[in-house]
């Protein structure tokens, strides 16, 4: 339950190892809890004292506080070699891709200050900072950002780069494209490029990453959107879905506009999912950043994450509800019982 304190842990290993009969041919294991923040910690103790095997997660993902941090452990047994002379088989350079992509997967954003993986693990703000870092790197970057897969360069794109700049950029990103894929993204990347004055590489990703796009195999699409909201209620959505190649459009109020489009869009297309988790994560600054929403939803069991990015909230809600509703469409046709004859 995250209760252990490292030198119990150590003391724990060391314990198992000295009485074990046959301790010599097994694998001592550790799977550590971070109720008290120490899991990292513990599971470096126990591998100092004898331990060969690291349970853990990727963004330390895990019921209350989580779980280990994989990027934790592997890069702090990289950077402090000299103290704890072990190693992995880790490609390190891979670490922000996958972090990345959990974080998607899951629902569940990186907080900035997340050592190893958030958005700040590298910016230094402070002017002391600051200046050690013009003059020697090391003086305060204990590890390089392309040692964990981060492009060193966030050059900004806008609405007149082109291909080849956005192919090289998606690449530094970690995205290798067909021709097909590019020409899609390219389009996408164009309109944003056009609501937004410069599209920077956390726009790009989120880009990369949003599936609330209508797609050509979805059976519901998200046509058009128009909402009513305020002060003064009541807050209305004005919704057109594309269902199965036919427009259906209706009107409908609730506690705000994007509670009036989850309803506009029960109203039109029916079921019975419950909404577990809506979150909202602003990609970059500003008043025109793209806003990131993942939509967690469950029906008879099957939980399903719905997401999309835009620059408008409201928008970016409804597409993401609906790629949830795609995904559990799909679920339904992949468990429902073969016809027999």
């Amino acid at each position: 339950m995250g209760y252990t304190a490292p030198r119990e842990s150590a003391d724990l290993i060391r314990m198992l190892l000295e009485k074990v009969p046959g301790a010599d041919d097994i694998i001592f294991a550790t799977h550590c809890h971070n109720d008290l923040g120490m899991a990292t910690a513990n599971s470096l103790a126990a591998v100092e004292a004898g331990a060969r095997q690291i349970e853990c997660t990727i963004n330390g993902l895990g019921e209350r506080a989580g779980n280990t941090a994989l990027e934790e452990v592997v890069m702090a047994l990289k950077v402090r070699n000299d103290i704890m002379p072990f190693r992995t088989e880790i490609d390190t350079t891979k670490i922000m891709n996958i972090s990345r992509r959990v974080a998607t997967v899951s629902g569940f954003q990186v907080q900035y200050n997340k050592a190893i993986v958030g958005k700040n693990a590298f910016a230094h703000e402070s002017g002391i900072h600051q200046d050690g870092m013009l003059k020697n790197a090391e003086t305060f970057e204990i590890m390089r950002p392309e040692d964990v897969g981060l492009s060193e360069t966030n050059i900004v794109m806008g609405k007149h780069s082109g291909r080849a700049a956005l192919r090289s950029k998606l690449k530094d990103l970690g995205y290798e494209l067909g021709d097909n894929q590019l020409k899609d993204v390219f389009v996408r990347f164009k309109a944003l490029a056009d609501r937004k004055k410069e599209v920077y590489d956390d726009d790009l990703l989120a880009l990369m990453n949003d599936e609330g796009t209508n797609a050509a195999n979805d059976r519901v699409q998200v046509k058009s959107l128009r909402v009513v909201c305020g002060t003064e209620g009541p807050q209305q959505a004005d919704l057109t879905l594309t269902i199965d190649g036919v427009d259906h459009s209706v009107s409908a109020t609730g506690d705000g506009p994007v509670d009036a489009s989850f309803n506009a869009v029960k109203q039109l297309f029916p079921h019975s999912a419950k909404l577990q988790l809506y979150n909202v994560h602003a990609v970059t600054e500003g008043t025109d950043a793209q806003a990131t929403v993942s939509v967690r939803m469950e029906e008879a069991g099957k939980i399903v994450v719905g997401q999309s990015a835009d620059t408008d909230t409201v928008v970016a809600s409804a597409r993401a509800y609906v790629n949830a509703l795609n995904k559990l469409l799909v679920r339904r046709e992949k468990t429902a019982p073969a016809a027999t004859a």
